[in-house]
């Protein structure tokens, strides 16, 4: 990829639902100090909306800023591309505009960040979504239980979101062909995985790796942890959100649903947890995938679309960011990630977060609306940079210059996997993950390392999950 910006944007993808959170948890441990500084800040009359600046380039500001423009005339619109190299640069500038008096009336905001800034920044959208309801009826018809539930916290969503990204699984063609193997079936095994992993090794030369993954909390250990039916916390649902299942879905869908996830107990040292360990550690000790290696992916697209690479778990947004790389729309395809003891998978979400300093909530209201619009969605995700959370919005034509043949897997994550969740991400989530990436790479430096490495873990997960952010 040539294109800097291009490459940066399609990568931060991956940190969008795996990147730390430390600098949210300062800028939420840091409210009271600033709002109680009412530090003036120079005032335009402009709606501010704070964007990740790489993920989000001038054309697509352009598109936001006409088209909103368009619709409401009377509303002075200012994005700011805030330019950071992942998610925890990006908080950490949003907590230099709070101090400085400049803070945006809204914020663009994944998985990681949802329940600290629910519980320390944001505002529920709730009061706006019962007004409105006649006007998000379609919106909610075209987007899928699971995504709404994950912008939710203690019964209140704070979110609408515009977009996900699941983590399937990604096979290069000319590998598969290469072994002499067939396309894996929907319904395929760990052991079916594992099979096909030692095939393409010994059809493949001493510089070839059969399965990639970078250690992060999105798309590293978690997804084998929710196949091995586990989690690094312990996963339930808070009570309330039937004001917004009663008023928008189908009894069939609405079933189980909540007030928003939360995850609680540390359950590293669980028996299914060091299953899951162990069998990553076997893969290691055969040569068939890479040990645990930090930071963003940003050398597996050239790795992946030239063959060094057969397997790996990625999400929509990387059919735009192969495609952008040169990789041809034959040459790659998508799978569900493989069933263990289930086939859950794992995804994660984004939308804008309205800050509780606005003083334009009314007109950030509807600038929340007119982002989640189809129509809005469809110029902005042109490129397949990212999953839209419209399952209208996934067709044929859309992935017909790009690639994957098998588009539908993106969306049939969530339709016909039901149970597929996101990320683990509670409130403590900078300093859980800080725990998984430290441990996780002295976990998988044997097979006999990782029993101890999990109850260090253990440890670690519980002083984390103690403390109050």
């Amino acid at each position: 990829m040539t294109d800097s910006h291009l490459t940066r944007r399609t990568l931060l993808r991956y940190g969008a639902y795996g990147a730390g959170a430390a600098a949210l948890a300062g800028t939420a441990a840091s409210w009271d100090r600033l709002t109680g500084a009412d530090i003036p800040g120079r005032d335009d009359g402009s709606l501010v909306v704070a964007t990740l600046g790489p993920a989000y380039g001038p054309e697509a500001i352009r598109t936001l800023t006409e088209g909103f423009k368009r619709v409401h005339p009377d509303i002075k619109l200012r994005i700011n591309a805030v330019q950071a190299v992942d998610w925890s640069d990006f908080f950490a500038k949003i907590l230099t505009q709070i101090a400085a008096g400049t803070a945006p009336d809204l914020v663009y905001v994944a998985t990681e960040g949802v329940q600290l800034f629910a519980q320390r920044l944001g505002v529920p959208l709730d009061r706006w979504v019962k007004r409105d309801a006649e006007e998000l009826r379609e919106y909610f018809a075209d987007v899928h239980p699971s995504l709404v539930e994950s912008m939710m916290y203690e019964g209140s969503l704070y979110q609408l979101p515009v977009e996900f990204n699941a983590a399937d699984i990604y096979l290069n063609n000319q590998v598969l062909k290469r072994a002499g193997a067939d396309f894996p079936a929907a319904d395929w095994t760990r052991d079916d995985f594992t099979a096909l992993l030692r095939d393409m090794k010994r059809a493949s030369g001493s510089q070839f790796t059969p399965y990639f993954w970078t250690n992060r909390l999105w798309g590293g250990v978690v997804p084998w942890l929710f196949a091995n039916d586990t989690n690094l916390l312990t996963e339930s649902k808070a009570p309330g959100g039937a004001w917004l299942w009663d008023s928008f879905y189908p009894a069939a869908e609405r079933a189980g649903r909540g007030g928003g996830f939360r995850w609680t107990t540390p359950q590293a040292d669980h028996a299914r947890v060091e299953e899951a360990y162990d069998y990553l550690a076997s893969l290691i000790e055969e040569d068939l995938c890479n040990r645990p290696e930090g930071g963003n992916g940003q050398n597996l697209i050239g790795v992946f679309s030239t063959g060094r690479v057969g397997v790996t778990p990625a999400g929509g947004f990387w059919a735009g960011g192969l495609h952008l790389a040169g990789m041809k729309a034959g040459g790659f395809d998508t799978q569900y990630f493989p069933r263990w003891r289930t086939q859950r998978m794992q995804f994660g979400a984004a939308g804008y977060a309205l800050l509780r300093t606005s003083k334009r909530q009314e007109e950030a209201w509807e600038f929340i609306k007119y982002a989640a619009r189809r129509d809005t969605l469809m110029r902005l995700f042109n490129t397949n940079q990212t999953t839209p959370a419209r399952r209208s919005m996934l067709t044929a034509d859309r992935y017909r210059e790009t690639g994957p043949d098998r588009w539908q897997v993106f969306y049939d994550t969530l339709d016909k996997f039901p149970d597929t969740g996101p990320i683990p991400a509670p409130p403590q989530v900078a300093e859980v993950e800080q725990v998984l990436l430290k441990h996780t790479g002295t976990a998988l430096a044997s097979r006999r390392a990782v029993a101890p490495a999990l109850r260090r873990m253990q440890s670690d997960l519980e002083k984390a999950m103690e403390r109050d952010v």
